[in-house]
């Protein structure tokens, strides 16, 4: 997928996204070896987009499998379509000698609607296969992953194995709702992703906020990182800092000022615990004063090469 590390990174840098070396080199090694890349961290810190990245700098798509609590294996692999089936029977009426003769053309590939493993699989060309929020799902439905994780095949009583045409880039993401099991961490390569440093995170915004300067991208950088030092249930993710420069860019100001409050919290406060806390008197403004000195911190340190 990545002709060298260089390649690489100038690739994910392109399309805004900006890792370290050391999760750079990793990244080239599972594409390079063919083995899952195993993402844990806070929610909102990155692992989602990562894998949109990386299909976006080699010009490929994602197939994604969201999990959720309930998620089926008919979701993830695919299931027949009655439908079409029923359809069938009624056009091939009297065109079979028997019954088995029908059953054995309802259970042919023509009549399966694949889910994302399996298009994953079938892809003429690699993909990117997200397997979102695996901590959300219970063990059985984990363990079902391992045969396309270790074998790059799926068993489907119907009609036989599908193996691989081409073996998809694999990225599982946990918010750690639980502990996985062994048996995926062991086919996998781990990284641990947590939110960016304010200085990755000026660098993040500034992607895409070009035409504002860097004590804008470093005033947001720093607001970042006193939001998720603050006790907030849910603290703001990248994409939700960027939601909010980029509001911040309509409304034509390049600074945040305590009177900006009440319009820019659907931004940042998103239970009403957190909203509770932030329309406290003096609260907001606390924060927006503690995030300017951790962006004055940045530009003593250099700030953002943008």
């Amino acid at each position: 997928m990545f002709d060298s590390l260089t390649d690489l990174a100038d690739k994910l840098a392109a399309t805004g996204y900006f890792i370290d070396p050391v999760m750079t080199q990793v990244v080239f090694l599972a594409a390079k070896l063919q083995k899952p890349l195993l993402l844990e961290g806070p929610a909102g810190s990155g692992k989602t987009q990562l894998a949109v990245s990386v299909a976006a700098a080699v010009g490929t798509h994602v197939e994604r499998l969201q999990c959720y609590r309930g998620v089926t294996e008919d979701k993830a692999i695919g299931r027949f379509d009655e439908g079409l089936q029923r359809l069938y029977m009624e056009f091939s009426k009297g065109q079979h000698e028997d019954w088995q003769s029908v059953q054995t053309n309802l259970k042919g590939r023509d009549f399966f609607r694949p889910g994302p493993l399996m298009r994953a699989l079938e892809c003429e060309r690699p993909c990117v296969l997200l397997i979102d929020e695996l901590d959300k799902v219970d063990d059985g439905f984990e363990a079902m992953l391992l045969e396309i994780l270790s074998a790059w095949q799926l068993s489907i009583p119907e009609f036989g194995t599908v193996a691989a045409k081409t073996i998809p880039f694999v990225v599982l993401t946990s918010n750690e709702e639980r502990r996985l099991g062994d048996p995926i961490r062991r086919r996998s390569l781990y990284l641990r992703v947590e939110h960016p440093t304010p200085e990755r995170e000026a660098e993040i915004i500034a992607s895409r906020t070009p035409k504002a300067d860097q004590s804008f991208h470093r005033e947001m950088a720093g607001i970042a990182l006193s939001f998720r030092n603050y006790s907030l249930e849910k603290p703001p993710s990248v994409s939700e800092m960027i939601d909010f420069a980029n509001a911040l860019q309509l409304l034509g100001t390049d600074h945040v000022t305590a009177e900006l409050r009440d319009v820019l919290l659907p931004f940042l406060a998103k239970t009403e615990k957190d909203r509770r806390h932030l329309l406290l008197r003096e609260g907001f403004k606390s924060l927006l004063d503690d995030g300017a000195r951790f962006a004055q911190g940045l530009a003593l340190h250099g700030g953002t090469s943008s």
